[in-house]
């Protein structure tokens, strides 16, 4: 009986340590996420960690390129409402600049601020195109550390 009694207290104990074991694991596997990046219109609002990150270190020449032809959450745009941008402050610390479907323009100026609002006909003039990808690019020594994507839809 006594024998009995030992080997469940054996097993209980044994099951613990594998538990905690097993949750130490799991925790030292986890990733720590990325900054967020956070589009919003009018009441409606989309939120995303990196596409791409290299925890503050500058992205691969070919990953940047791979990572610029991705397409993010989906935000209906309308053009009589300005586009506010909101950025985390890891993001900000570094500066960031706004590209568009995959490319950053030459006289794009890096941000430090965490918000920014901008006019949303800048993105669809009149007889252009109903949809884009608009990316945030956080740049750090002017090479690129972090891409958020998103895609934006011209409402009706």
């Amino acid at each position: 009986m006594t024998v009995a009694f030992l080997s469940g207290t054996r097993r209980r104990a044994a099951a613990s340590v594998a538990v905690v074991g097993a949750g130490l694991l799991a925790l030292t596997a986890c990733e720590k996420p990325t900054p967020v990046a956070t589009l919003t219109i009018g009441t409606e609002s989309v939120n995303t960690e990196a596409a791409c990150y290299n925890d503050g270190k500058p992205l691969a020449k070919d990953v940047y390129d791979e990572c610029m032809k991705k397409t993010g959450k989906t935000l209906k745009l309308d053009p009589d409402q300005p586009l506010r941008i909101g950025v985390d402050t890891a993001i900000a610390e570094n500066g960031w600049v706004l590209g568009v479907e995959g490319s950053l323009s030459n006289e794009a100026e890096e941000s430090t601020k965490t918000y920014q609002s901008i006019n949303s006909r800048a993105f669809f003039p009149p007889g252009g195109q109903d949809e884009l990808r608009l990316q945030i690019v956080e740049l750090k020594d002017k090479q690129p550390v972090g891409v958020w994507q998103f895609k934006l839809k011209k409402s009706s």
